[in-house]
């Protein structure tokens, strides 16, 4: 054998060796990681099918590296047991409001929805990605094994109302559903008689005269949920509340991705934040072009002096939250700075 094929042979070994003590690191890059994630929204809303585009699209991003399964809300567990599922193992993950969580930690509820506060999505958004709103709710998450990987929001809430609101005066002695907590609070000081229940028992409850006008989701939403059949006067824009869903993750499964799947999942998670932002958006219009068309229902929209006063009333109960713990404090006069800055408050 002459020594060039000699030489050659000894180099295609090695090169094969080395190849195959390679082999199991990549496999171990390739590690399939299957999480299962709960929404808070039903399986028939648009929020969840963009939820459920968000882990298809993550899924492709990775090549396959991260699978996660959505579920609607309730399917795995319920609603407001979500993050004691997540920080378990239960869920690996979950897409909810942290105001829901509340009794553990009150400033998740000045951190998710400052009531009568902000006009526009991005508004909030500024606060979470550029004056601290992120870093204090992973402070908040943290304590229970989670971290925060994205937000989002599905836009101002509309009010159906089957009696026009269309001054701060208007709310006295108005039955009003809404869920417990500042928005509650705030109805109360104007004069409304604030029913808790269900968002399944609202129509019921608008159509029999239980309560009068609601606290629920956004225009095309309630349309969706047949309010407008029987709640003739909608409040639209909404004003009142905003709310925000967040994506995270149990703080284990977290760290157990490598570092580019984390990347593409962070970017992946800021893509859903405005594709769900602008695609609820454009279904509320095509919902109210439809009933301006249809007629027999008459939009209420209430101007920016009356807004501010209301602005006004709700800082009085902002305060009344900063009092309950030093988060709720530390969120609420940062986002009270925040809406000086932006004109809003005085």
């Amino acid at each position: 054998m002459s020594n060039r094929r000699r030489d050659f042979l000894k180099t295609a070994g090695a090169a094969a060796g080395a190849a195959a003590l390679a082999f199991p690191h990549v496999a171990r890059a390739q590690q399939v990681h299957r999480w299962k994630a709960q929404s808070l929204w039903s399986a028939q809303e648009l929020t969840f099918k963009i939820f459920q585009e968000f882990c298809e699209r993550v899924k492709k991003l990775t090549g396959g590296r991260l699978e996660i399964t959505p579920f609607s809300a309730g399917a795995v567990t319920g609603a407001f047991e979500t993050l004691d599922a997540v920080s378990a193992g239960v869920l690996q993950a979950q897409s909810s409001w942290p105001g829901y969580w509340t009794g553990k930690e009150a400033g998740l509820a000045v951190i998710s929805d400052f009531v009568f506060g902000y006009t526009h999505p991005w508004q909030h958004e500024a606060w979470f990605r550029h004056k601290g709103g992120l870093q204090m709710l992973e402070e908040a998450y943290n304590k229970f094994n989670i971290h925060v990987v994205g937000l989002s929001w599905w836009g101002v809430e509309s009010i159906p109302s089957k009696k026009p609101i269309r001054s701060m005066g208007d709310f006295k002695g108005v039955k009003f559903r809404s869920p417990q907590g500042m928005t509650a609070e705030i109805l109360t000081k104007l004069g409304a008689s604030v029913v808790v229940l269900p968002g399944g028992e609202v129509y019921s409850a608008l159509d029999k005269g239980v309560v009068d006008a609601a606290d629920w989701a956004s225009i095309s939403m309630n349309q969706r949920m047949g309010f407008h059949e029987v709640a003739k006067f909608p409040i639209y824009p909404g004003f009142h509340s905003m709310p925000m869903q967040e994506f995270a993750v149990n703080m284990n499964a977290w760290k157990a991705l490598p570092d580019d799947v984390k990347a593409i999942l962070e970017s992946a998670a800021r893509e859903w934040t405005w594709d769900q932002v602008v695609r609820v958006a454009v279904d509320d219009i095509r919902v109210v072009q439809e009933l301006k068309q249809k007629g027999g229902v008459t939009m209420v929209s209430w101007g920016e002096d009356e807004l501010r006063k209301l602005r006004a009333l709700a800082q009085a109960t902002w305060d009344d939250w900063a009092k309950k713990s030093p988060l709720a404090k530390r969120a609420a006069d940062s986002q009270k700075a925040w809406l000086r800055e932006l004109g809003l408050l005085a």
